[in-house]
């Protein structure tokens, strides 16, 4: 048998890579917004796989060539072939946080798709998923700060890694809720989509749904607007853990804070990533 070749029946897909706290829900309902993009609520596509358990089973899909990655792959491509059918329009928007932790594995099942970094700023995403925190939705877990930011950690590191690693457009949840327009604007040009204005104006679109264990539900997203970023505390008050992230994205100076002159030598190159990713790749 030769290899299996991968192809895939989805036409169109756009990759959100972000943290959890990263204020997604709102950059995947702009998205929606447009004519051409459907962006359905999350799809944690690590958590979706197939079970192939039995001795007789692994027998068939190695005599036919087929790992168990392969057959995860043509399910999670089947899955959003089909949503993207449903929804009638040509190109999906996969926005999950914890997908940013698989990213390697996404970028292989469809090598075609386009990605989109989306950062804030580390303290204040950090304060956002401790606030979040629920027993039911997390279970085993404590709750704590420390727990907090090890878990935003996590996803940062994978978010710097996928930058790092493959071609894509970078966008900051700080600015795209104080110039929404010049934001969304040029990620609309790296999507090869036509800016539309309505995309701003999200709460009119009546399909948009919101529910716990979904992405956000609070007030704020319910209420329709794009509404100003909450400021992130002042520079004294970052956990030290946070400064070196801080200062590589371009949030903290060097002399801001305690371990942030580590990172100091890369915040140009990050900043310049950031300005030509989306032009040069």
């Amino acid at each position: 048998m030769p290899p299996p070749r991968g192809e895939r029946r989805r036409a169109g897909l756009v990759s959100l890579f972000p943290a959890a706290r990263w204020g997604t829900p709102l950059r995947r309902v702009v998205l929606g917004g447009h004519s051409r993009l459907y962006a359905p609520p999350e799809i944690p596509l690590a958590h979706l796989t197939v079970r192939a358990e039995t001795r007789w089973i692994q027998a068939s899909m190695t005599a036919l060539g087929l790992s168990a990655e392969d057959l995860d792959h043509m399910l999670w491509d089947r899955v959003l072939a089909d949503t993207l059918r449903r929804s009638g329009k040509p190109t999906i928007v996969a926005k999950t946080p914890s997908n940013v932790l698989i990213w390697r594995r996404i970028a292989a099942c469809w090598p075609d798709a386009r990605f989109v970094f989306l950062l804030r700023h580390p303290a204040a995403a950090v304060a956002s998923l401790h606030a979040a925190w629920h027993p039911s939705w997390h279970p085993g877990e404590s709750g704590s700060l420390a727990e907090a930011i090890g878990k935003g950690l996590r996803y940062m590191t994978g978010v710097e890694d996928a930058r790092r690693s493959l071609p894509g457009f970078t966008i900051r949840y700080e600015d795209l809720t104080s110039d929404p327009e010049g934001t969304v604007r040029p990620l609309c040009d790296y999507l090869r989509v036509p800016f539309e204005p309505l995309m701003l104006e999200y709460g009119q679109f009546a399909g948009h749904r919101f529910a716990p264990g979904l992405g956000d539900a609070s007030d704020k997203i319910r209420s329709g607007r794009i509404q100003p970023a909450v400021p992130p505390p002042p520079p004294p008050d970052i956990p030290a853990e946070l400064t070196d992230i801080c200062a590589a994205w371009g949030y903290l100076a060097p002399a801001d804070g305690p371990g942030a002159d580590r990172a100091a030598a890369s915040v140009p190159r990050q900043r310049a990533q950031e300005k030509g990713d989306h032009t040069a790749r």
